[in-house]
């Protein structure tokens, strides 16, 4: 039997801490042979990413009065977000939308960790769930993919690498078009499809460039898009805390690690079978702990939960815990500050939401005529000459029509009975409001202009009118 002093001492290599996973102490490239993990949370991972990819590869022909339900048109300064339609004049509103969303982000990070990077990125979801089961496809398992990239060229060889990829480029300008579907609308992208590519050369040249893009970060630099670009594991050492959740190891309960299943209470569970690193996308050792290059894909939890049911160990050995409820060994729980943070999470959300929804259609700016004092209308009236430029935003033309919205009096236009904005564009006139010398109490009145198309009330607009000085 073992005893203390010949039990396995805990590891102590801390060389991990040196360089990032996928680089050598030479700062040489270290390619990763991902395992292909299975287990329940790989199991809803995948099924999650059917709904991910089902969006990302359907929302661009869903359409909502007439319009694409999102659309980013950047050449053309117009977005469209569940149907309304936003132009340069709402910058301000993507302007709080950032703010918004890199508050949430702190927030959402400093109670859940990275659980956005492991079930939402796309990043991730194309690599692991597209590109990487394309891989597992065509060339087989690790093992399979390792013995290949090791063998010598042959016939077999050229074949299996030719068609993977001829697949990854071909996946790649399937999304660059679906990319540009979000820019341009999917029936402006489905008519450009149709004519001569010469009509559309540099588009064409474009979409080519945009697929080598993507074919090259999921056939290529994989992983380090995640651990050399992307800040966000950068940011962990910031936004995250003891606390927070993350997909953690149990060294109280691993350690001291051993080669040997013996069930010797001097032992942890932890048999040193390494299939936690086997199966990790970005090559991590989880049992040192949480590291920048972590994605909390959970792939490590699924396969140490494998090894702990052939060895009848409690499963959880890696799990999502925080480093307090490892160090105490208590449960993962929903603390007061989660609970807020959480709150506060969707206090923005709703706020972000209100913002979207209470957006105007309809832009108007009414002002007095510069340069023009009021001017006497028969005994007993007052005139005022405005000008009103309005932004339509909607889909439709609009004619419209102002009337004294809070006070008696009336309005008349200057031309025609109604100002005709076109859709989507911008339209302005003049019209004079007359009001009875009875309303003047003072040398300035604020008056309240309401504005109708189609005797509907769409817009109600505040201004000053200007009247004599009361003797």
């Amino acid at each position: 039997m073992l005893t203390a002093t010949n039990a396995p001492k805990v590891e102590t290599n801390t060389s991990f801490r040196d360089r990032i996973s996928t680089v050598d102490e030479h700062g040489k490239r270290k390619w990763v042979y991902a395992y292909k993990p299975s287990g329940k949370f790989y199991s809803l991972r995948t099924w999650l990413s059917f709904v991910y990819f089902t969006l990302f590869f359907g929302l661009p022909f869903v359409y909502w009065n007439g319009q694409p339900l999102f659309l980013f048109n950047i050449p053309e300064a117009k977005f469209i977000i569940f149907g309304k339609i936003f132009w340069p004049q709402d910058f301000f509103i993507f302007g709080l939308t950032m703010v918004t969303f890199v508050f949430f982000i702190i927030l959402f990070t400093a109670v859940f960790g990275r659980l956005f990077c492991g079930w939402a990125c796309p990043q991730t979801n194309f690599m692991e769930m597209m590109f990487r089961k394309v891989e597992y496809f065509i060339v087989g398992d690790a093992a399979a993919q390792k013995q290949l990239n090791n063998s010598p060229w042959t016939a077999k060889k050229i074949r299996l690498v030719t068609v993977k990829h001829i697949a990854f480029y071909a996946l790649s300008f399937l999304i660059a078009n679906f990319f540009l579907a979000y820019i341009i609308g999917v029936e402006e992208l489905k008519k450009m499809i149709a004519e001569p590519i010469a009509q559309h050369t540099g588009t064409l040249i474009a979409l080519l460039v945009f697929s080598a893009l993507f074919y090259a970060v999921y056939a290529f630099f994989r992983e380090q898009a995640c651990t050399v670009v992307c800040p966000y594991g950068r940011l962990q050492s910031v936004l995250l805390d003891k606390n927070s959740m993350i997909v953690a190891y149990d060294y109280k309960r691993g350690e001291p690690r051993s080669s040997s299943t013996i069930n010797n209470t001097l032992l942890g569970d932890c048999i040193n079978c390494f299939q936690c690193v086997k199966v990790c996308p970005t090559g991590i050792d989880i049992r040192n702990g949480l590291q920048m290059e972590c994605v909390g894909c959970t792939a490590c939890i699924d396969a140490c939960n494998h090894v702990m049911e052939k060895i009848k160990k409690p499963l959880g050995l890696i799990r999502y815990a925080s480093e307090n409820s490892i160090a105490s060994q208590v449960p993962l729980t929903y603390t007061t500050r989660m609970k807020l943070y959480t709150a506060l999470c969707g206090v923005v959300l709703c706020i972000l939401s209100a913002l979207l929804i209470s957006r105007k259609d309809i832009d108007a700016t009414i002002i007095r005529t510069p340069g023009i004092l009021f001017q006497e209308r028969g005994a007993d009236s007052i005139s005022n000459l405005y000008n009103i430029r309005v932004a339509n935003k909607t889909t439709h033309a609009i004619p419209l029509s102002v009337q004294i919205d809070d006070t008696c009096g009336r309005v008349v236009l200057v031309g025609k009975p109604t100002i005709q904005v076109k859709a989507q564009g911008q339209g302005a006139g003049s019209f004079f409001v007359v009001l009875p010398q009875s309303v003047l109490k003072n040398r300035t009145t604020p008056i309240r202009l309401a504005l109708y198309a189609h005797h509907k009330k769409i817009a109600t607009v505040t201004t000053n009118f200007l009247g004599p000085t009361n003797p």
